[in-house]
């Protein structure tokens, strides 16, 4: 089962725990995430499941590339690694 791993940041204003989730695709495994954590997904993805754009997702240290379905594939021993894009000068 792929592993969903949340950035510190994040869980400071929610509790966000690493788990082990079925899925087959980055949307998949952060549905089994968000079953189990709906306060959660209002940070993540927007009303539409889209990522929201201060949120960045990386696979296996790869950044995703479908930001609004999330069809990104992922490996039964993957790592889906989800943070918050940080700026500032």
């Amino acid at each position: 089962m792929p592993r969903v791993v949340f950035t510190p940041n994040l869980r400071r204003h929610v509790d966000c725990p690493e788990a082990d989730v079925a899925g087959v695709t980055v949307r998949s495994a952060l549905d089994a995430v968000f079953a189990a954590n709906p306060k959660l997904r209002g940070y993540v993805v927007d009303e539409h499941g889209r990522l929201r754009t201060h949120m960045v997702v990386y696979v296996d240290g790869e950044p995703v590339k479908d930001r609004d379905g999330l069809g990104d594939a992922v490996r039964t021993d993957g790592e889906i690694y989800v943070m918050q894009a940080l700026s500032g000068g």
